[in-house]
């Protein structure tokens, strides 16, 4: 037993005559602001990709060119699904903006709460087909991303709003 008490006090000893606590702390202080900043560096895929089917399944009660179906909880703006495109697919010849914002809307089928992302569908003259404006969990300017009123296409190649799709992204909890 005295052997490895020896060998240990022998290892710290070392460790502390060739090591500084300020050196230290100044690696811990690095390591704390590099992984602060990480979730920074990485990507954020916004996109409205095929993650639901363009048809209303079982489960998915409502009509999606009426304001009142449930995914539409925090929309504003003209329905793609009114404008050539579907609930989740922007119409031919527009993109999804790579920014939206995001609501939470209850399903009264299951009774859960989804979180929905709204992309705005860029590219042509505005639809001015089946214009909502629902306000049911948005949030003021300051939190951009729970408000409705910004124009999303300024993340898109082109600017020019067309129309909104409704992309549910998961459940609420």
């Amino acid at each position: 037993m005295k052997l490895l008490d020896l060998l240990f006090e022998r290892s710290t000893r070392r460790v502390a005559d060739t090591t500084s606590r300020r050196k230290l702390l100044s690696r811990m202080g690095s390591l704390m602001v590099a992984g602060a900043a990480l979730p920074l560096l990485l990507p954020l895929d916004r996109t409205s990709k095929a993650l639901a089917a363009d048809n209303p399944q079982a489960g998915d009660p409502g009509d999606p060119n009426t304001c009142d179906y449930w995914r539409y909880c925090s929309i504003d703006g003209f329905l793609c699904s009114c404008c050539g495109g579907s609930v989740t697919s922007c119409p031919p010849g527009t993109e999804a903006s790579q920014v939206t914002w995001i609501g939470t809307c209850r399903n009264p089928a299951d009774g859960k709460d989804y979180i929905i992302s709204y992309n705005d569908c860029c590219g042509k003259q505005s639809c001015a087909q089946c214009a909502c404006t629902r306000n049911d969990s948005e949030e003021p300017a300051y939190r951009p991303f729970n408000n409705n009123d910004v124009n999303w296409c300024l993340a898109a190649k082109s600017h020019i709003y067309h129309c909104t799709v409704s992309v549910i992204r998961g459940v609420a909890v």
